[in-house]
């Protein structure tokens, strides 16, 4: 398993920028990347732990559900 790096465009559109096969690097390599002057302003920097590049982009894809709120809080 790798850790990748994608860019995150609206409408869903990715682009893998690197992997990584420790968590320290790809993290730094991220924070160096979200810190570039020369980042498209639409796009966001995602770590992303997986078996593939496919199942990184499956996970990426996926719409993830809402926070519930406080329970009693109705």
């Amino acid at each position: 398993m790798a850790y990748y790096i994608y860019r995150v465009f609206p409408f869903g559109r990715l682009e893998k920028v690197t992997q990584f096969d420790a968590f320290p690097d790809a993290s730094a390599e991220a924070k160096r990347l979200r810190a570039a002057a020369d980042r498209p302003a639409d796009c966001k920097h995602k770590v992303i732990f997986a078996e593939s590049e496919w199942q990184a982009e499956d996970l990426l894809s996926q719409v993830r559900a809402g926070d519930t709120g406080v329970v009693g809080d109705e």
